[in-house]
């Protein structure tokens, strides 16, 4: 008998895959609303980022609509899709966490060996970024144009196409869902301010700096995106939830993760 590749699932694909039988089972019925992020995290036993990258992935599918300051509503799918097809996308907070990890270490690095060529090229995407409107696809080119440069002052082309494949994951349907809630010109010019923070210590090879810099844009951004969807005082029950639906069983806790060193997922 033929053996087939074993593959660990992700864990908010765990926790998208709970929830979805829980709807497909009849514990939510269409025009219900969810339990908060806070409730799901807290009976799943994961983080709440987790929960928000398998509410996103759901939505995605065409099973949830996530309504600002309202909560969380099952809908009619118009075509489910199969999970399957979207099990390999990273989550948008995996990613950022990456990020935190390996562009620390390059702009510690960068900070030690850039040249005045590396910081012209370093200026001329902060310039590009800071004329550009956000969001749209020009800041995103500027953006990714910004970190690479920065990657490419330690002359390392495997960095290079590391860093700029890590930002391309940015174009994820998962990733594009979750920018449309929170990315606006106010978090732009705030991310602007980082990014010039990061550059100065780089330009004044300060590599202690330039590592802490980094690291606190990406972990801002990761803040950013796991602001209140505004849902958690949300009045009681929606209509149109089913009898099973007003004292729903509790999701199963998703299998625990073994903590790694070394950048490994905070969750």
């Amino acid at each position: 008998m033929p053996l087939e590749a074993v593959e660990a699932r992700r864990l908010y694909r765990q926790v998208a895959d709970q929830l979805r039988s829980l709807i497909d089972s009849g514990e939510y019925a269409v025009g219900s609303r969810l339990p908060t992020e806070r409730e799901l995290a807290e009976q799943l036993k994961v983080s709440r980022p987790t929960v928000r990258e398998a509410l996103i992935a759901l939505e995605v599918e065409g099973r949830l609509r996530i309504r600002v300051g309202s909560g969380i509503y099952v809908i009619e799918p118009a075509a489910i899709a199969a999970p399957a097809a979207a099990a390999v996308i990273e989550g948008p907070f995996e990613l950022l966490r990456a990020r935190e990890f390996l562009e620390s270490a390059i702009a510690e690095q960068a900070a030690r060996v850039a040249t005045k060529d590396d910081i012209a090229r370093i200026d001329a995407s902060l310039l590009a970024m800071e004329k550009v409107e956000h969001p749209g696809e020009a800041s995103m080119v500027h953006d990714r144009a910004f970190h690479v440069a920065i990657a490419g002052s330690l002359g390392n082309a495997v960095l290079v196409r590391v860093v700029g494949e890590l930002f391309d994951q940015r174009l994820n349907p998962y990733f594009a869902q979750l920018a449309h809630y929170f990315e606006s010109p106010g978090t732009w010019r705030t991310a602007l301010d980082e990014h010039r923070a990061v550059r100065e210590a780089i330009a004044a090879h300060d590599h202690d700096a330039a590592r802490e810099a980094m690291r606190t844009h990406l972990a801002r951004s990761q803040e950013r995106f796991a602001q209140n969807f505004g849902a958690e005082t949300a009045a009681g029950p929606a209509s149109g939830r089913s009898r099973a639906a007003r004292s729903p069983a509790r999701p199963k806790p998703a299998p625990k993760k073994k903590r790694t060193t070394g950048g490994g997922t905070r969750r």
